[in-house]
């Protein structure tokens, strides 16, 4: 499997991946249904990413607001907010591992180890070479651009709407 360039991002070829699987089995007809499994997984990548930063926050809002019953605001509820924030947060995380694993062994990714640019020895391989190597997959990309999305979204509120702290 040889990775193809395409604006300057490496991505593999699913269809080499599976035409070179020795011992692949019942995974020869797989490529018929390769493209829906791929937009299966995309759609669930973005709907697991925009609910990292839309519904855990909303669902963590609720719960405190639960405990809060018709009172006041009380560290008890901020406290939930935060324990149910931070569990919600780390079971999408979770998920959002998850599936780019399933992906990655759909489309053939070679298993590399990932160490933080900080962790790795000064002799390692650069991260630009190891990027072209392995290249970046269609949900790398789907949450790199739900990453954009939300930081714009909070910039043109920021911006436009927020209003000034200011005001009497």
């Amino acid at each position: 499997m040889r990775p193809k360039l395409g604006q300057g991002i490496a991505v593999t070829d699913p269809a080499e991946a599976h035409s070179s699987d020795a011992g692949a089995g019942d995974r020869t007809d797989a490529p018929r249904f390769l493209t829906l499994k791929k937009v299966g997984m995309a759609a669930a990548t973005a709907l697991v990413t925009v609910n990292i930063w839309t519904g855990a926050p909303i669902a963590a809002l609720w719960v405190g607001s639960q405990v809060v019953g018709h009172g006041t605001l009380s560290m008890a509820a901020v406290g939930v907010v935060v324990v149910v924030l931070a569990v919600l947060v780390f079971a999408l995380a979770v998920a959002l591992t998850r599936l780019n694993g399933i992906y990655d062994e759909m489309i053939g990714r070679p298993k590399f180890e990932r160490r933080a640019p900080w962790m790795r020895s000064m002799r390692d391989e650069a991260e630009g070479h190891l990027n072209r190597r392995v290249g970046i997959t269609a949900l790398e990309i789907v949450v790199m651009l739900n990453v954009y999305v939300a930081f714009t979204a909070l910039m043109v509120w920021y911006v436009f709407f927020a209003g000034t702290p200011f005001q009497h």
